[in-house]
């Protein structure tokens, strides 16, 4: 039997960054990998939705310059834009495999089911170490409705050789919205069908209704307060049912959440807790195993279920398996619904700011009107920045067709606690989002 200092189970950005880390430290590492070598990000997430998106930006960026220099706007052709996307993922599962050998990390392929706290199963092969740590990730859940299994996921979207002519989406999350918006500005006929009339839900409202009329203004068509019940192939087609509700479409996306890929591990063997959300660790990242630890999208948290959370988790458990003391400390973290507009926020949650609602009150600036917006002709920019009783910033919200860039520069500053003298001192570019700093703050 094969025994290593750490086994690492899941090869997305958290577990293979953690995997590194621990092998600098002279460990002796392997990393178990039951399905793409890379996980979900690179291979069926945020890397290709964002490859596809960047034709969907270059496309939106032309339609608002028609008229100021343009006399039309060229066509999506799908087929090559996702020729552009494979390009990039067809390469990630080696690639990331290859950079496991070439350091050293010995690397397995298959389920991996704990037999108890320090030994595992892979297929018939057991291993056995003193830590482990699961980074196993989430993948896309299905609605228990009647006709599920007609349902399709994100991960079928991101393969399609041909973009459908009419597409639902079921659900009114990011994913949802990105997709959307993707397969509308490529040409298909596009639907998204929610369950309340609350879509973001972790976004700020007053800008989440601009982006939806937005969003509809381009030809994209929402339908609130709809309880799906059913789905059902008709004659090529699939019928949506609900309450007083029916749609034909080519395809139906189920984006109703995400839920931790758990199954198969057996994980009460080991004695680590969990629960639907995910697995339950304590502010070192270990679970209720000592020697176990977690991090990642996998985990019970309340943290955003992003990327760079789960890299930085990984950077953070690496030192706490090596006997770090100090109790894991997120930064403020920016999230983005990518777009020809994007929507960004960092600050209080959401659900903070409704329920202390008294505590808080907000400012909204029209942004379309500033050169650095004027120039790209970026009609529906806005920032909201909310205040305490103290008038101190605690949360900022953005739609923009660079929010993104905005947003990040708005961390900074947040995270410094920088006043309006400190940013006066630097010389930034211009126009640049940056170079208005000083007139936010």
């Amino acid at each position: 039997m094969e025994k290593y200092d750490v086994i690492v189970i899941g090869s997305g950005p958290a577990g293979n960054s953690a995997a590194y880390a621990l092998k600098e430290q002279g460990k002796k590492v392997a990393i178990i990998e039951s399905d793409l070598w890379g996980g979900t990000c690179p291979n069926r997430g945020c890397d290709p939705k964002k490859m596809l998106m960047s034709g969907v930006e270059a496309h939106q960026r032309i339609a608002t310059m028609v008229g100021k220099g343009f006399d039309q706007t060229p066509k999506i052709i799908w087929e090559e834009l996702m020729a552009f996307k494979k390009e990039y993922t067809d390469y990630v599962p080696q690639n990331t495999k290859k950079g496991l050998d070439t350091t050293g990390i010995d690397s397995f392929e298959g389920q991996a089911e704990f037999i108890d706290a320090n030994h595992i199963k892979i297929n018939e092969q057991r291993l056995a170490a003193k830590q482990f740590l699961i980074a196993t990730g989430q993948r896309p859940t299905r609605l228990p409705i009647k006709g599920k299994d007609l349902l399709q996921t994100s991960t079928d979207f991101l393969e399609f050789e041909h973009l459908p002519k009419k597409i639902a989406f079921i659900g009114a999350g990011y994913i949802a919205f990105e997709l959307a918006i993707i397969a509308n500005a490529a040409g298909s006929e596009v639907h998204i069908i929610h369950h309340n009339d609350r879509p973001l839900k972790e976004f700020d409202y007053e800008l989440v209704m601009d982006l939806v009329e937005h969003m509809k203004s381009a030809g994209i068509q929402f339908h609130f307060n709809i309880e799906t019940t059913a789905i059902e192939s008709l004659h090529s087609q699939y019928q949506i049912s609900g309450e007083r509700f029916e749609l034909m479409v080519d395809c139906v996306i189920g984006a109703t959440g995400r839920i931790p890929n758990l199954e198969g591990l057996s994980l009460e063997k080991a004695g680590v807790d969990y629960d639907k959300k995910g697995i339950k660790v304590d502010d070192h990242l270990r679970t209720t195993q000592p020697n176990i630890f977690a991090c990642g999208d996998v985990l019970a948290k309340n943290q955003p279920k992003l990327t760079p959370v789960a890299s930085f988790e990984a950077g953070y458990v690496a030192k706490a398996m090596n006997g770090a003391s100090d109790s894991i400390d997120y930064p403020l973290i920016p999230t983005i619904v990518f777009g020809d507009q994007r929507l960004a926020r960092v600050g209080l949650s959401e659900k903070e700011l409704t329920e202390h609602s008294a505590n808080y009150h907000s400012q909204t600036i029209d942004l379309s009107s500033w050169y650095t917006y004027r120039r790209i002709n970026d009609q529906g920019a806005k920032i909201k920045f909310v205040y305490d009783e103290t008038d101190t910033i605690v949360a900022i919200n953005c739609l923009s067709q660079i929010a993104d860039e905005l947003i990040n520069y708005l961390l900074i500053i947040l995270s410094k606690k920088m006043n309006h003298e400190e940013i006066e001192k630097y010389i930034f570019a211009y126009p640049s989002p940056a170079s208005d700093l000083s007139y936010f703050i």
